[in-house]
């Protein structure tokens, strides 16, 4: 305030410097304004700043190192030459106020009334700090001989053991010196970590894309490293083990469907021919009859005689197999056509609607050789 006032000063008509000498006299007030309203009683208010951590004896309130208050400051005495200073200010959570002043010979501050003090001191021996000459210590070093000698051995034993320390605090500090070569040294390792974590991004970017996820991917550590090299996924059989499996069973599966799995044996069924048109490999072979075929003699249908516009003798029907030819047996005579039962079993007929009936007309071995 001080300093905006000393560039914007206005001068009244009636004011005489060698009568009033200066504004302050001319307007009958003190420089510090308020803060002098007590400065006859030898007070005055400056802004306090609290040492270190109290407790307040009116609220019991904990109050923190650093905060701010007006204090009214005084002189209450001196140590050789140094003042004391005594401040006293109210508490901000009661009304309780608390006196506190300086104590030059321990370089502190002490609690005078009003508060006391968070224990959170060590001692400066065990802390390595510079110690303050006590008053008879410093008597007892100008008047005694023995005793500064005595005292000045042991501070060179200290200061001997002192030395490796401060050589170790002096190459650390040199190694420090440089500002220019350890900042590009910092943020060279900035910029290497930057491009990491971006790759790191990125791949985690990548796989959440191609495994379709949305919860966010943590950071691989090197126990799940570890953990994951121990374990070994594969499958029983590989691919090429599985296509040998399945030409193998391809290849030793039988070529003519079982009459209770195959879609032909099902259309059978559906025929009610039943499993007699299929036999399964070593069975007995397959006979006319067991393929629904009605053996007939010529010229007879299925009710009597064949009618006119029926087939002849010795034809079939769309739907019929041919007929088998067949070796005669027990030595048929000359000129005779022998039949006898297929030895082999023919092929299935073609599938027909249910209406529809399979018929073949053969004739009798024993008509064949009377009309021979």
């Amino acid at each position: 305030m001080g300093e905006r006032k000393g560039t914007n000063k206005y001068y009244p008509p009636d004011f005489d410097p060698a009568k009033h000498g200066s504004l302050n006299k001319y307007h009958h007030s003190h420089p510090l304004r308020e803060r002098a309203r007590k400065l006859s009683q030898g007070i005055l208010v400056i802004r306090f700043e609290m040492p270190y951590n109290i407790w307040c004896d009116g609220c019991k309130n904990h109050i923190g190192m650093g905060v701010r208050y007006n204090a009214e400051k005084k002189k209450v005495g001196t140590y050789y030459t140094t003042p004391i200073y005594r401040f006293r200010m109210k508490c901000h959570l009661c009304v309780n106020y608390i006196e506190m002043q300086t104590d030059p010979a321990g370089c502190d501050y002490v609690i005078v009334s009003g508060a006391r003090r968070k224990e959170e001191r060590w001692d400066m021996r065990d802390n390595e700090q510079v110690l303050p000459t006590e008053r008879e210590e410093k008597e007892k070093l100008e008047t005694d001989a023995m005793f500064r000698l005595e005292h000045g051995v042991a501070d060179r034993a200290a200061l001997q053991r002192a030395v490796p320390t401060l050589a170790s605090l002096q190459e650390a500090q040199s190694a420090w010196k440089d500002d220019f070569a350890l900042n590009s040294r910092l943020r060279r390792r900035f910029r290497e970590e930057k491009k990491t974590l971006r790759e790191e991004e990125e791949e985690a970017a990548a796989l959440q894309a191609k495994a379709g996820l949305s919860i966010p991917l943590v950071r691989e550590a090197e126990e799940d490293r570890r953990l994951a090299a121990l374990l070994k996924y594969h499958s029983p059989d590989s691919y090429e083990e599985k296509q040998r499996m399945k030409r193998t069973e391809i290849s030793s599966r039988s070529w003519f469907p079982s009459a209770a799995g195959g879609r032909a044996g099902e259309a059978l069924r559906k025929l009610g021919l039943g499993g007699r048109a299929l036999r399964g490999r070593g069975g007995p072979p397959a006979t006319p009859a067991g393929l629904g075929i009605v053996r007939r003699r010529s010229g007879e249908g299925p009710e009597g005689p064949a009618e006119p516009g029926g087939p002849e003798r010795g034809e079939t029907t769309p739907h019929s197999p041919p007929a088998p030819t067949v070796e005669p047996q027990g030595g048929a005579k000359a000129g005779t056509a022998p039949t006898a039962a297929p030895t082999a079993a023919p092929m299935a007929p073609p599938l027909a609607p249910p209406s529809t009936s399979l018929v073949a007309d053969y004739s009798d071995s024993s008509s064949e050789a009377e009309s021979a």
